[in-house]
C-alpha cells in the first residue's frame, strides 16, 4: 500500500492503530488524540537526538535531578558562543528579539 497524499498523517494513523488495535474514534478524536500522540513520539526522538548533539558540543550541560531524570541547562562557559550561533542563524544582533 502506498500512502501518498497526507502521507505523514496516514502513517501516523496507521502507527496509532498498530499500537492500539482496538481503538476507534471520531474525526475530532483522531485529530486531537491519535495524531497528537504520534507527533509527541516523533518529536521526543528528534529532541533526544538534538540534546545529545548539544551536550556533545558542550553547549548544553546535563545532570541527574533529584528524581533520577536528566535535566538540561545552558553551559554558562559557552554563553557567548551560543549567542554568536543564534545571531548567525537569525541574522539579527539580539537573539532574544529585543
Amino acid at each position: 500500500m502506498c500512502i501518498t497524499q497526507g502521507s505523514q498523517i496516514g502513517y501516523d494513523i496507521l502507527a496509532y492503530l498498530c499500537d492500539h488495535p482496538e481503538a476507534q474514534d471520531t474525526l475530532e478524536g483522531i485529530v486531537e488524540w491519535w495524531l497528537l500522540e504520534q507527533k509527541i513520539k516523533r518529536r521526543t526522538a528528534e529532541v533526544r537526538a538534538v540534546l545529545a548533539e548539544l551536550v556533545a558540543r558542550g553547549l548544553v550541560l546535563e545532570r541527574c535531578g533529584g528524581d533520577s531524570r536528566i535535566q538540561y541547562r545552558i553551559n554558562p562557559d559557552k554563553y557567548e558562543e551560543i549567542r554568536a550561533l543564534l545571531e548567525e542563524r537569525s541574522g539579527s544582533h539580539d537573539p532574544s528579539g529585543r
